[in-house]
């Protein structure tokens, strides 16, 4: 590359960082003037799309406006080419949750076979698209899954969740509620670990059960089918699964 060459480079970038910085302010200035009510915007960026602006709010919602900031279209942006959902791309690299900031202490483990694969869960006993994912949860072998108590619907659950957390066997009683409907008896113990989980799905915005973690990082949410389930363990599954919820 020649020294021209590289001077027309840098200035070009230079060009479109101006011109990128330009869009940006524009877009805030005027969203913020016409639409009060809107959150703090956490970030504006380019799509594929001439003329097209993804604004992010909330950490992870998503909506596009145009250059001036003059319209707000809600939905996805779909590649027609590539046959791609690229707005449901983007809101899965936003939510993904790094595996190993999970605190995986905090679960219940339950390991069947060689538990070499592994994958995380939070749900909540009285949750009915929890039981029916644990019936098909029983069907796979060779996992580990990590299964995070998160009683948000209610007083029962926290009820309901403590007595499992302090059971002597806690994936033993877990298994008897959710797929023998044997309720666990009373118990009481140090349930620190229950308030951790559902800081920590606050912090991460997992707003239903069940919530599916995997170790690529990716969740997905609702009582999928097993065998999406395997196909999120092996890597082979090309986009989210379609929950039954």
């Amino acid at each position: 590359m020649t020294h021209f060459t590289r001077l027309c480079a840098a200035a070009l970038a230079l060009l479109l960082a101006g011109s990128a910085w330009a869009f940006d302010a524009a877009i805030r200035k005027n969203l913020a003037e016409r639409y009060p009510q809107m959150p703090v915007i956490d970030e504006v960026s380019r799509t594929p799309m001439p003329g097209v602006f993804e604004v992010r709010i909330n950490g992870s919602d998503i909506f596009y406006t145009d250059a001036e900031g003059a319209y707000i279209l809600r939905g996805d942006l779909l590649d027609t080419r590539t046959k791609r959902n690229l707005t449901e791309e983007r809101v899965d690299k936003l939510t993904a949750i790094d595996f190993s900031d999970l605190p995986l202490a905090d679960a219940i483990t339950i390991v069947r076979g060689n538990g070499q694969r592994r994958m995380a869960v939070f749900e909540d006993p009285r949750c009915g698209y929890c039981k029916q994912f644990e019936r098909n949860l029983a069907t796979l072998n060779n996992v580990t899954i990590y299964m995070f108590l998160y009683p948000i619907l209610g007083e029962e659950s926290v009820t309901m969740s403590r007595n499992i957390w302090c059971a002597r066997d806690r994936a033993r009683t877990w298994g008897d509620w959710m797929l023998r409907d044997q309720t666990p008896p009373q118990a009481r113990c140090d349930t620190a670990a229950m308030d951790r989980n559902v800081a920590f799905g606050r912090k991460y915005k997992i707003t239903g059960t069940p919530t599916l973690v995997f170790t690529s990082g990716q969740r997905v949410p609702g009582a999928i089918p097993a065998a999406d389930v395997e196909k999120y363990l092996t890597g082979t599954a090309a986009a989210p699964a379609t929950p039954t919820r």
